[in-house]
């Protein structure tokens, strides 16, 4: 008899599967404790339940994490992990540690592929082969904690500190695991990691940008890349369907009821592609009114790809302007190159091996 998965379930569902087994809903707080608090990968090891109710949840249910296809190290200490899911499909997560304290920032995928074919993006090259569901997604970062040694949640320092939905695919397009996944990373008396510290990371898919804020609330990241529809319709396709007006539209929209938080808007650095003064001005012109940064990106390149990585100079002096115009401006270190820490690189490169 095929069990099913706890994990992915939310607090109701979760509660609703236990009192149909007879027990009571302490119970469920117990179990739920258990699993997403200590994060225990086995039934026997929460010796506050009693055998019998041990071995009843055994017979009918699993607390299976995804499977580890690939585990790769960078001398930087950035981790990143190929997982295989219950279907054989694989995606990507990358640990990205602070290099000045022990916590650090998980990137997690929300669907096998993409759909969106930016054409700077290796994921791009990767065509969509299906959502990721609840489950899967609160599993990535479960393997995270339990490759990390993050456990149990509550605790004064996480090596698991932040994250950011800014993996493989696109969040906004899978709303309803991403939404429900969230929540319970967000749950007090699990998970329990806040909401200021998730950010979601979209292309721009418009109207349910303004849902992303009323439901889940995190904070907001927009891949922009770009200040000219022209180009960004050739960079992020998405942009013919939702251009940067109607964009930034609803960034100045959210979330709703005025909270000030600052949105993140990502910017890769290409060369003689984005980089210019003129780019980084008319940037500026583009945020008025929104609260915001700009992280730019160096160009992490990939084979096969047409564009190249900006120079520190061109970064810098991009950085500059937009910092004079009073828009906090970092510029990302590159982490992870010598692991293919690029999204969508170490599965790309797993399925040639394989084939080789």
């Amino acid at each position: 008899m095929k069990t099913k998965n706890l994990i992915g379930l939310s607090r109701e569902e979760f509660n609703a599967e236990i009192i149909s087994m007879g027990e009571k809903s302490f119970r469920a707080n117990q179990l739920w404790e258990w699993v997403y608090n200590k994060g225990v990968k086995s039934f026997d090891d929460m010796t506050s339940i009693s055998v019998k109710f041990r071995e009843d949840l055994k017979a009918l249910y699993n607390i299976d994490r995804p499977g580890i296809s690939v585990a790769k190290k960078s001398i930087d200490g950035t981790s990143k992990w190929l997982l295989k899911m219950h279907d054989g499909s694989e995606i990507e997560a990358v640990h990205i540690p602070d290099p000045e304290e022990e916590r650090g920032a998980l990137c997690v995928s929300s669907q096998v592929g993409c759909s969106l074919t930016c054409s700077f993006c290796h994921t791009g090259t990767q065509a969509l082969v299906r959502n990721l569901t609840a489950e899967e997604i609160v599993g990535q970062f479960m393997v995270a904690r339990d490759e990390l040694g993050d456990w149990p949640s509550k605790k004064e320092t996480r090596i698991v500190s932040n994250v950011v939905m800014m993996g493989m695919g696109e969040p906004l397009l899978n709303f309803d695991n991403v939404s429900k996944a969230l929540k319970i990373i967000m749950d007090g008396e699990g998970l329990s990691l806040s909401k200021r510290r998730i950010t979601l990371s979209t292309s721009g898919i418009v109207p349910l940008i303004e849902r992303c804020g009323h439901e889940i609330g995190v904070n907001l990241a927009i891949s922009l890349h770009a200040v000219r529809d022209d180009l960004r319709d050739e960079l992020v396709p998405i942009n013919k369907k939702f251009p940067i007006k109607d964009l930034l539209e609803a960034c100045r929209n959210y979330p709703p009821g005025g909270n000030t938080r600052r949105i993140t808007f990502e910017y890769v650095m290409l060369k003689d592609v984005n980089d210019s003064d003129a780019d980084a001005r008319e940037l500026v012109k583009l945020l008025k009114d929104i609260p915001a940064k700009v992280n730019l990106i160096p160009f992490n390149k990939w084979p096969g790809v047409k564009y190249e990585r900006s120079s520190n100079n061109r970064i810098r002096a991009f950085s500059k302007i937009v910092e004079e115009a009073g828009y906090s401006s970092p510029v990302r270190t590159p982490r992870g190159e010598d692991i293919l820490a690029a999204c969508g690189q170490l599965k790309s490169e797993s399925v040639r091996v394989r084939k080789e």
